[in-house]
C-alpha cells in the first residue's frame, strides 16, 4: 500500500462522508462537505503526481484511480440530483443528464474490459481528462452554492451570490454531461472495432 494508492482509495470514504454531510442539518455541515470534497478532488491530482515522482506507478493504482474517479463523481451527482429542487429546478432534465453520464461510464467500462481481454490497455485520453475536470468543477460549484445558502445565509439582497454560483455549477454540469457523452463516442470510434474482431 503505497502513499499514491492510499490517496486513491481515500476518495471512497471521503465520498460517503461528503454525501452524509450534504444531508445533515447541523451547523456548518455544508461547509465541511465543500472542503472535504476539495480534499477528495485534489487527491485525484496528487496521487498521480506522487506515483510518477517516486516511480510507484502500478496497474492497481491506474485501475483504481479510474474506477474511484467514476464512483466519486457519480455518487456525488446522484446526491445532488436527488435534491433537484435546489439543484436545477427541473428534476427530469437533471435526471436525464445523469442517466446519460451513467450510460457512458458503463459503456466505456465494458469497452475497456473487452480490450483488456485482448491484452490492450486504453489510458484516459485528453477528452476523458477534460471531462473529469469539468465534472469535478461542476460538483464543487454546486456544493459551494449549498454552503453559501445554508451556512453563510446569503439571502435577500445577497441571494444573487448563491444564484450566480449555482448557475455556474449547473452550466458546468450540463457541459460535463455533453463532454462525457462526446468523449464516450470518441472512445468507441477509436476502439469499438474490438467487439467485431
Amino acid at each position: 500500500m503505497t502513499l499514491p494508492n492510499i490517496l486513491t482509495l481515500s476518495r471512497l470514504p471521503l465520498m460517503f462522508i461528503v454525501v452524509a454531510l450534504m444531508y445533515s442539518d447541523f451547523a456548518y455541515a455544508a461547509t465541511l462537505a465543500f472542503w472535504l470534497f476539495i480534499v477528495a478532488a485534489l487527491t485525484d491530482w496528487l496521487d498521480g503526481k506522487i506515483a510518477r515522482e517516486r516511480g510507484e506507478v502500478s496497474s492497481f493504482g491506474r485501475f483504481m484511480d479510474t474506477v474511484l474517479d467514476k464512483v466519486m463523481v457519480i455518487g456525488l451527482m446522484i446526491a445532488l440530483v436527488n435534491d433537484a429542487a435546489n439543484f436545477m429546478g427541473h428534476d427530469i432534465t437533471a435526471m436525464m443528464l445523469l442517466l446519460g453520464i451513467l450510460g457512458r461510464e458503463f459503456a466505456i467500462s465494458g469497452l475497456r474490459t473487452a480490450l483488456a481481454v485482448k491484452g490492450q490497455i486504453v489510458e484516459a485520453d485528453a477528452g476523458g481528462k477534460v471531462k473529469t475536470f469539468v465534472q469535478l468543477n461542476a460538483i464543487g460549484w454546486l456544493i459551494g452554492a449549498r454552503m453559501l445558502g445554508q451556512d453563510f445565509h446569503f439571502n435577500g439582497d445577497d441571494r444573487f451570490m448563491v444564484t450566480w454560483v449555482r448557475g455556474l455549477g449547473i452550466g458546468l454540469y450540463v457541459l460535463s454531461a455533453i463532454l462525457t457523452m462526446t468523449s464516450g463516442f470518441s472512445y468507441f470510434r477509436k476502439h469499438g472495432d474490438v467487439f467485431w474482431k
